[in-house]
């Protein structure tokens, strides 16, 4: 699981180029004469999926093994994240809307302004690329679906290690049958002791 890059952009209409805020990737997966050119394809992908994306609305693109996740804010805040086909799109989604939260209180208005590309959000998304590579802390749906699948591994290993001890469990099995068998001849011998009482 891998989370490549997280931008930010500001959406001005359909027909004109959004301004990049900050773009932030981390390209260590790919060849070192790779990485600008993998670089400049993800800002330019992004920045398209961008501007074809209406206000309100989040999307999904796929490219071979890649996703890009875009939501287009009703205020005009866009952000994107570009991971590998394991990242979850919940937790994808997740980290798109905290990169912009935590952008808003840092900048506030500031990036209505904007009139050029610049790099005014790229330290909140730096950090955010660094604390999101888990999906994990992205995401607390994704947490707890984790922990259920740790619990599931642990209750079959729980119950695989008792049916190896076969002999074991039929001694208990056998134990048990006994047990009833005392415990209705003593309900028994109970309800003879007891029968000059009546329950009303």
């Amino acid at each position: 699981m891998k989370l490549l890059a997280v931008a930010l952009y500001t959406y001005k209409g359909a027909e004109v180029e959004p301004i990049c805020l900050g773009f932030a990737a981390e390209l260590s997966s790919f060849g070192y004469f790779q990485r600008g050119s993998v670089k400049e394809l993800l800002s330019f992908t992004s920045k398209t999926i961008v501007q074809r994306t209406q206000p309100g609305q989040r999307q999904t693109i796929k490219q071979e093994d890649y996703f890009c996740h875009v939501h287009v804010r009703d205020s005009g805040i866009a952000g994107v994240a570009v991971c590998d086909r394991d990242y979850p799109t919940i937790a994808a989604f997740s980290v798109v809307g905290k990169a912009v939260e935590e952008f808003l209180q840092s900048a506030g208005d500031s990036w209505r302004t904007a009139t050029a590309d610049n790099t005014e959000a790229l330290q909140v998304l730096e950090a955010a690329l660094l604390k999101y590579q888990d999906p994990v802390a992205a995401d607390k749906l994704t947490k707890i679906q984790k922990d259920l699948d740790e619990t599931k591994v642990v209750l079959h290993q729980t119950v695989d290690s008792v049916l190896k001890r076969g002999e074991k469990l039929d001694t208990l099995v056998d134990k048990s049958a006994d047990l009833s068998l005392a415990s209705q001849m003593f309900y028994k011998q109970a309800r003879k002791t007891n029968s000059c009482c009546k329950m009303m």
